[in-house]
């Protein structure tokens, strides 16, 4: 492993500190991977969100890519600044594999940029359980996905928790 990227939130850093030792790197932490804004939403149960900010729920829900949660940010503005990671990384790193430790829409929309997929419909279809591992190769034509939410490395009895 070449580097680790990890956005700066408390659970990504204690997930990415035993990769990092087991690899003898630095964690080189970054906004532009952080999880998505919620704004006035952060906390709230959806049941709440849809009571008290109907309108702009409903909006989101059909569109995240172009509609923020009241306060938040949008699927685009993710993707821009996880992008921005994405260039830093194509540009230090030509050859080797490089860990990014994120979040799961964060990482959805990443992957929506990098395989041309509309970014609003990133909830819609691309499907990721928490604490899984995702792997893209970047080749001369292009992105490829190699492995989408793998989760081969939990044990089963928590793999198949309810809400995992």
């Amino acid at each position: 492993m070449q580097g680790v990227f990890v956005s700066p939130m408390k659970r990504t850093i204690a997930t990415a500190k035993y990769l990092c030792e087991a690899a003898g790197l630095e964690m080189q932490l970054r906004d532009g991977i952080k999880e998505i804004a919620y704004g006035k939403w952060e906390g709230m149960l959806p049941e709440a969100v849809n009571r008290d900010f109907h309108d702009e729920y409903i909006r989101w829900l059909s569109d995240p890519g172009w509609n923020a949660p009241t306060g938040g940010e949008t699927g685009i503005e993710i993707a821009r600044r996880s992008v921005q990671v994405l260039r830093e990384i194509e540009q230090n790193y030509d050859s080797g594999n490089v860990l990014i430790v994120s979040h799961k829409a964060t990482i959805r929309i990443m992957l929506c940029f990098l395989l041309g997929i509309d970014i609003g419909r990133f909830r819609d279809r691309i499907g990721m359980a928490v604490a899984s591992v995702t792997a893209v190769e970047f080749r001369e034509h292009g992105p490829l996905l190699h492995k989408l939410g793998d989760r081969s490395h939990i044990r089963e009895e928590l793999r198949n928790r309810p809400g995992n």
